[in-house]
């Protein structure tokens, strides 16, 4: 005599093999991504986890109760976002570590794709010249290391001055001096393709014109450097 209840809803041998593969996947890649990151991206790695995790489940949900496949489409997504968001972050947190080990430079987190690396005019310049300095040659010979070491980046150049001076004046000076960086960095084996130059004059001040000390903070280099596609 047949049952007159309804079946128990079952997940397809097919598509359990498919998402106990995809959920392998991403256990060896999520940890290789963290393996000697810091604090700052440990700090997101539950997060990521969590979300991988959520998304495993949700689909497993999804196909016990005869999801379709384009909500299966959505998960894998999810999860392959997740694993390379992962691996972004964390090559970008090792290049920042590698940075701030370099004397002269400060570099700062704008994004978790992007780094601001600042470089004091004082350091690469003599004052009113866009002629590098021989001894700060030894600074940008480590950060074109570290740059090298790390191609999957766009680098957007940046030079600043102070409010002496002429605004139209101000501003050629520092797209001579972002060119002079990044002409540089590009005799150092940093491609060329990767660099975009520009020349921001006495514009994005950090400080006061009105004291030395301030027109030193803004007469500046900026390299901006961002993960591409990301």
């Amino acid at each position: 005599m047949k049952g007159t209840g309804r079946a128990r809803p079952f997940i397809r041998e097919e598509t359990m093999k498919h998402m106990t593969a995809m959920f392998l996947t991403i256990l060896l890649v999520v940890p290789a991504a963290f393996a000697q990151v810091d604090d700052h991206a440990k700090a997101k790695k539950g997060a990521v986890i969590g979300g991988i995790a959520g998304g495993i489940v949700g689909a497993v949900i999804g196909n016990n109760r005869n999801g379709h496949s384009a909500g299966r489409g959505a998960v894998v997504g999810t999860l392959a976002g997740a694993g390379a968001g992962a691996i972004v972050g964390a090559m970008m947190d090792k290049q920042e570590r590698e940075l701030r080990q370099i004397n002269g430079v400060n570099v700062s987190r704008t994004a978790d794709n992007e780094l601001n690396v600042t470089v004091q005019n004082e350091v690469l310049f003599d004052f009113n010249s866009a002629a590098l300095r021989s001894n700060s040659k030894s600074a940008l010979r480590e950060m074109a290391s570290v740059f090298d070491k790390y191609p999957d980046t766009t680098l957007k150049v940046e030079g600043f001055t102070d409010s002496i001076g002429s605004a139209s004046y101000n501003g050629r000076l520092s797209a001579r001096r972002a060119s002079s960086v990044a002409n540089y960095l590009e005799n150092l084996n940093v491609r060329g393709s990767r660099i975009r130059t520009y020349g921001l004059g006495e514009t994005q001040p950090r400080a006061s014109n009105s004291s030395a000390n301030g027109r030193q903070r803004n007469r500046r280099v900026e390299i901006h450097v961002k993960a591409n596609n990301a």
